[in-house]
């Protein structure tokens, strides 16, 4: 990996120590968020009986802490780049009885690991960030068994993700934001139609499918929702740290507006779209 992309790096785990209070504190709702997107990774997966599982960019610790429940005699390797992120991986497993795994703090594109050494890998919301996305998936084909699978989720196009656009659309209107370079580390990376299935293409797996995955973020209101987004979201955070008092107050303004048009009557449930994408070593 070059200078450049392990600066990314080091900024990204920075930046998910930072966040991991916040994590912490929305589990409960995040989890239940994610839970559909969860849940279609395991039905791909399949993982069953002696199994060793291997979960990237786990962060607090799913899909892995679920499919290790599902396991009788197999294990999950739970990973994330921040040490952290996986202190509360930890504690969910303990309050959770479950004792089948363990956890690596590691970067997806040096994995730790011998060739062939899991049955399934999943990762749920981590291409997306990844320094070198090809190098990323090429790691995983490597650990991977032949014969195993491979089975991510990354956020759809950001029309079908108001839950993101709902702040972020407001901040870029009333801040003179820089543009990212193309091709950097953000939600809508790997968006397009196709683009994960030619990546795991290209690195030799086979039997490749994709999936949309909708869902909600069933904030309830529209001040858990903001409230949520200054906890976990960096770009919010860093975005709304540069902006003054007025900034931010219209940025909330047009938020809580824009969030309202939507769910008039009060019950904010929030659309989000990911694609699932499996494939096979």
């Amino acid at each position: 990996m070059d200078e450049h992309l392990h600066q990314i790096r080091e900024q990204q785990r920075a930046s998910w120590d930072k966040f991991s209070g916040g994590w912490k504190k929305w589990d409960d709702l995040t989890m239940e968020f994610l839970e559909p997107v969860g849940s279609a990774i395991i039905r791909s997966l399949a993982p069953q009986g002696s199994h060793a599982v291997l979960d990237i960019a786990a962060g607090t610790g799913e899909p892995g802490l679920t499919i290790a429940s599902m396991l009788t005699d197999g294990h999950v390797v739970i990973t994330d780049l921040s040490e952290n992120m996986l202190d509360i991986a930890r504690e969910n497993a303990e309050r959770r009885g479950i004792t089948n795994i363990r956890t690596q703090a590691c970067d997806v594109c040096e994995l730790p690991f011998e060739d062939n050494s899991f049955d399934r890998i999943s990762c749920r919301f981590g291409f997306m960030f990844f320094p070198d996305m090809e190098l990323a998936a090429s790691e995983m084909a490597r650990v991977l068994k032949p014969g195993g699978k491979l089975s991510t989720a990354v956020w759809n196009v950001a029309e079908k993700n108001f839950w993101v656009t709902a702040i972020m659309s407001s901040i870029k209107n009333h801040l003179d934001l820089p543009q990212p370079p193309v091709g950097a580390p953000g939600m809508f990376r790997c968006a397009a139609d196709g683009m994960m299935v030619e990546l795991f293409r290209s690195v030799g797996l086979k039997n490749l499918e994709q999936h949309e995955i909708p869902s909600t973020l069933p904030s309830g209101t529209v001040d858990v929702y903001w409230d949520m987004m200054n906890d976990i979201a960096a770009p919010v955070v860093s975005a709304l740290a540069a902006a003054d008092e007025a900034q931010v107050a219209a940025i909330r303004r047009d938020v809580y507006e824009a969030v309202n048009r939507r769910h008039p009557d009060g019950n904010v449930v929030i659309d989000a779209s990911a694609l699932v994408i499996v494939g096979e070593k």
